[in-house]
């Protein structure tokens, strides 16, 4: 089974929730807004789709 890519922390501290604008943090496929859970953004070939009508 492949592997999920990561994202460097480096990146992922600067991203921010389209919606909220909360920090994002990465769980496994997708990144997740750290103040609604609810908000998750898919990773796709370790680029995430950060749309404010995309989230899961």
């Amino acid at each position: 089974m492949p592997s999920t890519p990561s994202i460097e922390s480096s990146i992922v501290q600067i991203l921010r929730c389209p919606a909220t604008g909360s920090r994002l943090r990465q769980e496994g496929d997708e990144l997740v807004a750290v103040s609604d859970e609810s908000r998750r953004y898919p990773i796709d070939k370790g680029v995430p789709t950060l749309l404010k009508d995309h989230y899961s």
